[in-house]
């Protein structure tokens, strides 16, 4: 009797140890995906033009604030600064909406911001500003290197015809480009010239299966020019 007292306990054990309980622990919940960040606003300088404002630190530098506005699901922001002469590029991260950075006077600029958030790798970048910071004893400033708008840089190209329109935009804060000089060539640092325009588009011979480089220099009524990168695509065969 004793024996199947205890086996009867033993038995009831197993039971409850066997059974349920699931619900005393529930698995953990996960937790919400974080939310990409998104692209900010720039508010200083300004899309295309002059930088008065800033600290002068000598003839050749001043510290100019670049300013932007809060994005959403964000938590960082980086300030890329590049010299449109050079194309070096100046740094900086920071977790406010502006930034003091060191730039070279008389020297025009394109600069935009990208926004980062902690929990994730997606990054997301602003709209990019072209702008000259002021100089001692300017007036009149050479335009903004032009950009190529078609064919793309790197792009690959059909033309049945033989030819290829190029075109570009360009500008300049006083708005006083008189012409652009096209150079053209299968050379990777073009210098033949293959004329000039008003507009900013021009049309050119291509052979298939060739890859071409190609710049624009504009030229202002002051006699200030400047030159674009050099562009480049391919002719498909």
């Amino acid at each position: 009797m004793k024996l199947t007292y205890i086996t009867a306990i033993l038995a009831l054990g197993l039971m409850i140890s066997c059974g349920g309980g699931s619900d005393d622990n529930p698995p953990p919940t996960p937790p919400d995906p974080v939310a990409d960040p998104k692209a900010t606003t720039l508010v200083f300088p300004e899309n295309n033009t002059e930088c008065n404002e800033g600290v002068v630190v000598n003839d050749e530098k001043s510290r100019v604030t670049f300013r932007w506005n809060q994005a959403d699901d964000t938590d960082n922001y980086e300030v890329n600064v590049r010299n449109l002469n050079t194309s070096n590029v100046i740094t900086s991260r920071v977790s406010v909406t502006e930034a003091e950075i060191e730039i070279e006077r008389g020297t025009p600029y394109e600069w935009s911001v990208v926004s980062s958030a902690t929990g994730t790798t997606v990054t997301v970048e602003s709209a990019k500003f072209k702008f000259y910071n002021q100089g001692p004893g300017i007036t009149n400033y050479a335009p903004f290197p032009a950009e190529a708008v078609s064919p793309a840089r790197g792009a690959t190209v059909s033309s049945t015809s033989g030819m290829v329109s190029l075109e570009w935009t360009g500008s300049d804060i006083d708005d006083d480009i008189t012409e652009y000089e096209v150079f053209f060539g299968t050379n990777a640092n073009p210098t033949v010239s293959i004329g000039t325009a008003t507009d900013a588009t021009l049309e050119t011979t291509v052979i298939a299966g060739t890859t071409y480089y190609w710049r624009v220099v504009s030229k202002d009524g002051q006699g200030n020019t400047s030159q674009s990168e050099i562009f480049e695509f391919k002719v498909s065969s």
